[in-house]
């Protein structure tokens, strides 16, 4: 869940990128997948000696990007990372945060927790004023580049939430659909009827997938994850049908047949990451904590951050904007309890 100068040049292409907001609205949000893309790649990178990776032992002394309350202490073989999927299409410089989901993993306890922070959120943004979260990145991509868009997303999450956070991962549409397809397609519970509005692709257009479970490819798992308007709760919902296709993620690459596929996985896996500050340590590290006792439906816990819609001036639009103001105190008491 972050120039003092913006010239009027940057300002006019930012407000002309937000008077479409179909198509922006219709981006992926399906950055919770990334992390699990991450075990995959540890688990099949196998040319390490993995007894001087163990998580206790690698998890340890971290440092963070995001840090708040600095003289927090986290446990060994416990981290955070936030998750990020980006509506940057292939070609773009700059590009909006369209999902933002942050994890805590403690591989001790083998627990893992999830939050979805709402794009939309209102932020103080420094030298700009109030505005949305999803503008941090595009703003500072513009004054200071990519790799600086991101950091300062990272540390405006972290500032929202009070969570230290270690890592960043950024996926894009492209990426899920490929990760999808290389573990060949998935058993997805729909927990609702979703009536695909806005799809990817043009022969999907008002397509209805029913409640109940189905095989599907790479790209319909893409087209039903990023649905809003038409299912229940809108981004709550969308929320929900993301925390499913994780899950049955999990269980197909978790069967026997698929444990051949993963080293090939991992060689792809600049086709499901945009950017990434984990080494390749890091990861073998985690693939060493989950895949001796991963049970997805169990140990993968799903939060979301409730708060209210509120139409408000918006700083940077200089314009009356919808944005979403959290719970603080829903907030706070989620990550006393699940991230610290």
């Amino acid at each position: 869940m972050e120039r003092n100068d913006f010239e009027t040049e940057s300002r006019t292409s930012y407000k002309r990128s937000h008077k479409k907001p179909k198509k922006r609205r219709g981006i992926l949000r399906t950055s919770l997948l990334v992390f699990f893309i991450l075990i995959l790649c540890a688990t099949g990178a196998g040319a390490y000696e993995f007894h001087k990776l163990s998580p206790s032992n690698h998890f340890d002394n971290l440092t963070a990007i995001g840090n708040p309350n600095g003289n927090y202490k986290q446990k060994s073989g416990v981290f955070n990372v936030l998750l990020i999927g980006s509506d940057a299409r292939k070609g773009d410089s700059v590009g909006h945060t369209d999902s933002m989901i942050l994890v805590h993993a403690d591989l001790n306890k083998h627990k893992y927790y999830a939050m979805s922070i709402p794009r939309d959120t209102r932020i103080y943004l420094p030298g700009e004023g109030y505005t949305k979260l999803t503008s941090v990145q595009y703003i500072s991509q513009i004054n200071h580049g990519a790799k600086q868009g991101i950091i300062d997303t990272v540390k405006a999450v972290s500032n929202l939430t009070g969570v230290p956070i270690n890592y960043y991962a950024e996926t894009n549409y492209q990426g899920l659909e490929s990760m999808v397809d290389a573990i060949g397609g998935i058993d997805m519970n729909v927990p609702f009827n979703v009536t695909l509005t806005h799809p990817w692709y043009k022969e999907d257009k008002n397509m209805t997938i029913t409640a109940g479970t189905h095989e599907l490819n790479g790209k319909m798992v893409t087209e039903i994850v990023h649905e809003r308007d038409s299912v229940p709760g809108t981004d709550f919902g969308r929320q929900k049908l993301q925390s499913q296709a994780l899950i049955a993620i999990a269980k197909k690459v978790m069967q026997p047949a698929n444990i051949t596929k993963l080293p090939a996985l991992a060689q792809s896996m600049s086709k499901f990451l945009v950017a990434t500050n984990m080494s390749t340590e890091d990861m073998v590290s985690i693939g060493l904590g989950v895949k001796s006792d991963f049970h997805p439906d169990k140990q993968i816990h799903y939060l979301q951050a409730n708060g209210s819609s509120q139409v408000m001036f918006d700083d940077v639009l200089k314009a009356d904007n919808d944005e979403f103001i959290l719970d603080s105190n829903q907030l706070n008491t989620t990550v006393e309890k699940y991230f610290k």
